[in-house]
């Protein structure tokens, strides 16, 4: 059996009030959208939601992209945007060995650093990775998730930073991904749609988006 997940997409209004706060802080952003699934949901409600979102913009629009198990766009103030939500099990039943998928995702690629053996124990600071670093990164993250990549097109995304001050506060640095792809795992894609990829996912990243791709 499929699982059930639902998939809004927010055509958002430039002229809300509340639009406007979201987008000049993620962590704004955050506590909206969690708004739209269940209250009461423990102590890592993002997690037990399923809820990722991802923001996608272009010169004219800017659309949210806003995926769990229980969407309830009444939530948001009246003016947020244009909202439609639909079930992703068609998706999850399409998906099988071979096919040929578009993807879009924005990803967080960051590596830990290495400590000396004196420092056992410790964890090292997160590297973000850039250029090909970065493409190896998402190249091997696509892999585990059931994806053979044939072609990727990484776009820069506007860094976000986490709510904490001074020392504590971490710089999410994103990049986009596009491009092609073969399923090799129907499972273990199913499970990285559920669940995304990577880190940052509080702040718009592992949210990935498939379609069918068009064979020659």
């Amino acid at each position: 059996m499929s699982p059930r997940t639902a998939l809004a997409r927010i055509r958002l209004n430039p002229h809300s009030r509340a639009v406007q706060r979201d987008l000049r802080d993620p962590t704004d952003m955050h506590r909206s959208l969690m708004r739209l699934v269940p209250d009461h949901l423990g102590t890592s409600p993002r997690q037990t939601a399923g809820l990722l979102y991802r923001l996608d913009e272009t010169h004219t629009t800017s659309t949210l992209l806003v995926q769990a198990t229980t969407l309830d766009p009444t939530r948001l103030p009246d003016d947020y945007g244009h909202t439609h939500v639909k079930d992703l099990t068609p998706m999850f039943n399409a998906l099988k060995k071979g096919i040929a998928v578009r993807y879009r995702i924005v990803v967080n690629p960051v590596k830990t650093e290495r400590l000396p053996l004196g420092q056992k124990g410790q964890r090292g600071k997160r590297i973000p990775l850039t250029g090909p670093d970065a493409d190896h990164w998402w190249t091997s993250r696509a892999a585990e998730a059931g994806l053979d990549l044939r072609t990727l097109l990484p776009t820069p995304a506007a860094a976000v930073r986490s709510p904490a001050k001074g020392a504590l506060q971490m710089r999410h640095h994103l990049v986009r991904y596009d491009g092609t792809a073969t399923v090799t795992d129907p499972d273990a894609l199913t499970h990285a749609v559920l669940t995304g990829i990577g880190r940052a996912k509080s702040y718009g990243a592992g949210l990935i988006s498939l379609a069918p791709a068009a064979t020659t």
